[in-house]
């Protein structure tokens, strides 16, 4: 498999997950369900600490940590409720790297962001949207990931927002090897056109707040274009 077909695996699972939560599932469940799903898709394995799919509910979402200290929450889906799914399959060690927030109100997804009735889940996946624009917008090839590290934490404070990343990046190269990656953090010269693709991933919440957003695409150039995998 290639780049494009490992990430077209975690684009369909979110999407056959999307449609398949409700409530009353556990988290453990939805966790069970999206690495099963991989797994008939074609991926392999899992990169990331042999976990396929990250997911955390409720206030939950703000949390941030590595994957050696996860354990899935017991949770069970409510009626109104946010989750977020961050998906890592892989196949013969090429990655993908997917990750959405999904919105739960009245049982049901809510699969139009300007449809959400909550304005506080609203304004933070709209935002998440905005960082997403922001990127296309900013960078060229000869763009470091310190200057884009910069740029956008200045974005999110400027909207009255927080990066939630326990390690304060927001993203990273796609490797082959978890310690071969590189981020997007303080720091680091290297330009983004020399490497063949980044993830953008940006958690954030608002201050103060019980919910967290993350919103992860991997992206990368062509014909000195940025676009997403």
């Amino acid at each position: 498999m290639r780049h494009k077909e490992v990430q077209l695996i975690t684009k369909q699972t979110m999407d056959f997950i999307s449609k398949t939560i409700s409530p009353g599932m556990k988290l453990t469940q939805v966790r069970k369900l999206c690495e099963d799903k991989m797994l008939e898709l074609g991926a392999d394995s899992f990169w990331y600490w042999d976990i396929g799919a990250f997911i955390f509910s409720g206030d939950e979402t703000t949390k941030s940590m590595s994957g050696k200290e996860y354990k899935t929450s017991d949770r069970y889906i409510e009626e109104n409720d946010i989750v977020t799914i961050d998906l890592s399959p892989q196949c013969n060690h090429i990655w993908g790297d997917f990750a959405r927030t999904i919105i739960i109100e009245e049982g049901y997804v809510v699969d139009n962001i300007n449809c959400i009735q909550k304005a506080e889940w609203k304004a933070g996946l709209l935002m998440e949207q905005r960082l997403h624009q922001e990127l296309l917008d900013f960078v060229d090839e000869r763009t470091t990931f310190e200057e884009l590290f910069y740029h956008i934490n200045t974005r999110i404070v400027s909207e009255d927002f927080i990066n939630l990343d326990f390690l304060g990046n927001l993203g990273h190269s796609i490797e082959k090897r978890n310690e071969d990656r590189i981020y997007i953090e303080k720091g680091n010269q290297t330009r983004l056109g020399d490497i063949p693709y980044f993830t953008f991933e940006p958690h954030i919440s608002r201050p103060d707040s019980a919910f967290g957003y993350k919103w992860e695409n991997i992206y990368y150039f062509e014909n000195g274009k940025l676009k997403m995998l």
